[in-house]
């Protein structure tokens, strides 16, 4: 399964046309696709005339009134192509996760954590630098960064791939990028120069297709359709499909899974290197063939047996990574409705239950 991210700190990029029309694409090519909106602007549930009740908020937030999963959130848009809806209430939730342990990492456990499969899943990312959008990127093996042929636009692509380092470095998870020209104006010369020097600077980082300037698209959003659904042969549709070829040719090599804009970034920054240099990745795992359902409740999680703590069955091992501050901690499995030490690990503490608690110890 693919994860990619369509990201890009400038608004007016066209990220989400993009995201709603590569989807669209790829599903016409056979691929199961989930799109999940991201934004709290929900430009792409607005765009495909979705207004849900359930959205991508229930799925995170740990005080939603209507706490949900992710299968229950997910719409049927077309054959192969689902959505996860968004609203405005979304732009809460990085208040919710400032004080979180793992903060970054809540999208991507929730998706490991989905009982349908995918062949791909399209992130369409806020337009800011914020806990939503690097929770985007951790959750994703790839992330497109779709670009307009202007100056801020190139300078704002620069800024985004010295996040993307950041990242690397501080939380250690790598994301392949890729450079998407979009909204270009054969009938200007400033663009071929602005492409020509894209290509000089990232070519190898670029997509050969570029999508050009094309009224069919915004007439699509109006419609409440992606382009495929509302003109096929216009050079919107073919502009994408042929970008979904070029994605679909990918597949071999492709890793698969498993404020005002300067003040944002600045602070997005600060926040990295002041708290994740001490974060470290555990991975918890039991041996459970026959069990149905196992989570991890721990001390860092309030104890907590929900989708959160739920563990990844893998062939009868049940795991879940866990990014945590040094320091020890307690935690137990519950295997169905029975909770249990860790097997393996031989360091326990009593409990004021009379019972034993497993210790993990994570090192500075």
């Amino acid at each position: 399964m693919r994860i990619i991210s369509i990201a890009n700190q400038k608004g007016g990029c066209g990220k989400t046309t993009t995201a709603v029309n590569l989807a669209a694409s790829l599903a016409s090519n056979q691929r199961k696709v989930l799109l999940v909106d991201f934004d709290p602007q929900a430009h792409a549930s607005v765009g495909l005339s979705i207004q849900a009740k359930t959205t991508v908020y229930d799925v995170l937030s740990k005080i939603s009134q209507q706490k949900a999963s992710m299968d229950q959130a997910i719409l049927e848009i077309s054959n192969n192509f689902d959505l996860v809806p968004s609203g405005i209430i979304l732009s809460t939730l990085e208040q919710e996760l400032a004080n979180e342990i793992s903060r970054e990492s809540r999208l991507k456990e929730t998706l490991a954590n989905m009982k349908k499969s995918y062949d791909y899943i399209i992130i369409d990312c806020p337009p800011n630098l914020g806990i939503l959008t690097v929770n985007a990127i951790c959750a994703s093996n790839e992330v497109i960064i779709p670009v307009e042929p202007s100056r801020f636009s190139v300078e704002g692509l620069i800024r985004l791939i010295d996040i993307l380092g950041l990242i690397k470095n501080r939380l250690n998870h790598n994301v392949q990028h890729k450079v998407l020209v979009t909204m270009f104006d054969s009938r200007l010369k400033y663009a071929f120069k602005i492409l020509a020097d894209l290509r000089d600077k990232f070519r190898s980082h670029m997509y050969t297709n570029i999508i050009h300037v094309n009224v069919k698209l915004k007439e699509a959003q109006s419609f409440g359709s992606s382009v495929l659904g509302f003109d096929k042969y216009s050079r919107g549709a073919k502009d994408y499909y042929s970008l979904s070829k070029e994605v679909i040719a990918e597949e071999s090599k492709a890793p698969t899974a498993k404020m005002e804009m300067p003040a944002i970034q600045a602070k997005m920054e600060e926040l990295i290197k002041k708290h994740t240099p001490a974060l470290r990745e555990i991975l918890f795992k039991i041996k459970a063939p026959q069990a149905q359902h196992v989570y991890l409740a721990a001390d860092f999680n309030n104890w907590r047996k929900d989708a959160t703590t739920e563990m990844s069955n893998h062939n009868g091992t049940w795991i879940k990574r866990v990014t945590l501050k040094p320091g020890q901690y307690h935690y137990r499995f519950v295997v169905d409705d029975s909770w249990i030490t860790d097997p393996v690990n031989s360091s326990l503490e009593r409990n004021p239950f009379g019972e034993f608690n497993s210790l993990v110890k994570v090192e500075g």
